[in-house]
């Protein structure tokens, strides 16, 4: 047989039995539960993370609502991974990433230890350090508690 030596922009890699994570072209990335990684077969697996792939190529959006309904709509028509049961909305990493450097920039120039903020907001220090990697969304109540133990407020600007 021959091998497929075409490239997907998406990439997906498999987090468990039921979850496949999805990193779409403009590196949002989404949770995909489907059973993928229930498979035995390595050759199975892989053929169906490149079609999940394909899937989130060929419906690329900037439209991600419309995005996700065209994946679902597509997954059905072809079972991929026995079938997809939930597409997550995805992280919005820019934002994260964005917010996440300006606290830790604000902390620092501040001369607070990431530890001592995490214990003034109430949060675990791992968690505090995640925020500020962009790789964990946090919800406003603790944004806020951020933003006030630096003496900031949470607002909404102008895009420049």
């Amino acid at each position: 047989m021959k091998k497929n030596t075409f490239k997907n922009q998406s990439s997906a890699q498999i987090i468990n039995r039921k979850e496949v994570e999805v990193t779409a072209p403009d590196g949002e990335v989404y949770i995909v539960l489907c059973q993928i990684g229930a498979y035995i077969n390595e050759k199975t697996k892989k053929q169906e993370l490149f079609w999940l792939e394909t899937l989130f190529d060929e419906n690329f959006s900037d439209d991600k609502e419309q995005m996700i309904n065209n994946i679902w709509r597509k997954s059905l028509q072809f079972g991929i991974g026995g079938g997809i049961l939930g597409i997550s909305t995805g992280t919005r990493y820019e934002d994260r990433a964005r917010i996440g450097i300006r606290i830790k920039e604000i902390r620092e120039e501040r001369g607070i230890e990431a530890r001592d903020l995490a214990r003034l907001v109430g949060i675990d220090a791992a968690n505090l350090s995640r925020i500020e990697n962009g790789r964990y969304s946090v919800g406003f109540d603790i944004l806020a508690k951020i933003a006030t133990a630096l003496g900031k407020k949470v607002d909404f600007v102008d895009i420049n």
